[in-house]
């Protein structure tokens, strides 16, 4: 098809879009038109340093984070799902900056895996938000961290790096801490929020998924033996702690195995 446009153009647009609906809404058209073959597997548009931004929320360094409140509460319960809504929108960004910026190369179904992993994360986000306003906020009310971006900084240089800092690692943490959130929303009776953790959850399960089985995918393509590969790139990429108590289930539906991450249980990196 003469004139199309490529996957890597449609991922920058989506990284250079800061408004957050209007991110949202070009995160979903990239998706629609990538599985509709509206767009050339062609690479010939660079990510950008980092992602545009609206003007809130406020970052601030995580140590500057403000306490969450009393557990339970409808501020602690906002200032989780602002927290979460912050995340799904930062994820945007590191999906589609993984298929923009290290598909050239690999197989049409890195592509495929990340472009849905970015239209995942954009559900997420605006299901975050509109549960938000339902209890008078919204995201942009208050302040966030910029730990992800930092991530994915740190990884510009290698898809294996990536894979195993962001996927693995911070993904997968949150298939750790997700299922107490969930008890402690259903605990409160905010039966609706739950429900929209529960959904992310299932959805982030497959994330991991995708991330580990590329990695192990291009480890094997390059002569890497994963776990020694893995827990390397770690100890060189990623900026703090291996943290238990570890979700194993939910980490072995996801095909990630226990000998990776209980060696580093504990460890911390700078």
């Amino acid at each position: 098809m003469e004139g199309r446009g490529t996957i890597a153009a449609a991922c920058r647009a989506v990284l250079l879009t800061a408004e957050p609906y209007a991110k949202v809404r070009a995160a979903r058209s990239a998706a629609r038109a990538w599985r509709r073959g509206l767009l050339a597997h062609a690479f010939d548009a660079a990510m950008p340093d980092r992602p545009a931004r609206p003007e809130t929320p406020e970052l601030l360094p995580p140590s500057r984070m403000p306490k969450r409140g009393k557990a339970g509460s409808v501020r602690s319960r906002i200032a989780m799902l602002h927290a979460l809504a912050h995340i799904e929108f930062g994820a945007i960004d590191l999906a589609f900056d993984m298929a923009g910026r290290f598909g050239a190369g690999l197989p049409r179904g890195f592509v495929d895996d990340w472009i849905g992993v970015g239209a995942d994360e954009a559900i997420h986000f605006a299901l975050l938000d509109r549960r938000l306003r339902t209890l008078g906020s919204g995201y942009g009310a208050l302040a966030a961290h910029d730990g992800l971006w930092e991530a994915a900084t740190a990884t510009t240089h290698d898809p294996l790096a990536r894979l195993a800092v962001v996927p693995m690692v911070l993904e997968a943490r949150g298939l750790d801490v997700t299922p107490a959130t969930v008890a402690s929303f259903r605990r409160a009776g905010d039966i609706r929020s739950a429900a929209i953790l529960e959904r992310i959850y299932r959805d982030e399960i497959r994330h991991v998924a995708a991330g580990t089985r590329w990695f192990a995918r291009l480890c094997e393509s390059r002569g890497f033996a994963p776990l020694s590969h893995w827990q390397a790139l770690v100890a060189l990429h990623f900026r703090g702690a291996i943290k238990p108590p570890f979700n194993d289930s939910a980490r072995a539906q996801a095909g990630l195995p226990r000998e990776y991450y209980t060696g580093l249980a504990g460890v911390g990196f700078a």
